[in-house]
């Protein structure tokens, strides 16, 4: 009979997933390393191991923990309401953890939770209202791009600290060389860290997409 293992016990996915997003949310990306976490979690190095065998699995264990808090949207929800409910829960998700995805980098988010809480739904809700296959994953994509560069670009947690940074850079330019740049900061560092910017094109591409606005637009055969 093999022995119990009290350490195993301790790393649980979910306890190893919110200690190391806690870890990198505290201390930063470069923070996580799997002897940093294990002594996080009270484990050996062994023990943590034998849960993600390495930073990938780590990282996906992670990306899973929190797609898991993706909302389950009712039957029968609109096309457009579903989609801007999915997409900007996905947002918010991933604003609120930027060190992850700097670690993640170009890495595809494809653990179970997420396909069945994000993707698959997606796809289907875009297929029953109407569109083709292509046309399902084509609005898809576009709007998780949309979603994934929006999180990724600065760090929302930290806007003023982002204005910050950018107004240093932006005064250090030539105003001859950039007179645009440097010009206009009064109205270029709100958009940097400003969350309409990205609900407002979520909106622009649903719209564009909405197979409801489409079939309108097309008028009576």
């Amino acid at each position: 009979m093999p022995r119990h293992s009290p350490s195993l016990d301790r790393a649980t996915p979910d306890r190893i997933a919110r200690t190391a997003l806690r870890l990198v949310d505290e201390a930063g990306p470069e923070a996580l390393t799997f002897r940093a976490l294990a002594a996080r979690l009270g484990i050996s190095l062994a023990s943590l191991q034998r849960r993600c065998t390495d930073l990938a699995g780590l990282l996906d264990l992670c990306t899973d923990h929190l797609a898991a808090r993706l909302p389950d949207i009712g039957p029968g929800t609109d096309w457009s309401t579903a989609t801007e409910a999915r997409f900007t829960a996905l947002y918010r998700l991933l604003s609120a953890h930027p060190g992850l995805l700097t670690l993640r980098g170009a890495r595809p988010w494809l653990g179970p939770n997420l396909l069945a809480r994000l993707v698959e739904p997606q796809l289907a809700d875009s297929l029953a209202a109407g569109m083709t296959p292509e046309e399902a994953i084509t609005a898809y994509r576009r709007i998780y791009l949309l979603t994934l560069g929006s999180a990724s670009f600065v760090d929302h947690r930290d806007p003023r600290g982002t204005r910050a940074l950018a107004r240093t850079a932006l005064a250090s330019l030539d105003p001859e060389d950039h007179p645009v740049l440097t010009g206009n900061m009064a109205a270029i560092l709100p958009a940097l860290t400003d969350h309409e910017v990205y609900y407002g094109a979520l909106r622009q591409l649903i719209l564009a997409a909405d197979p409801a606005r489409t079939a309108t637009d097309a008028g009576p055969p």
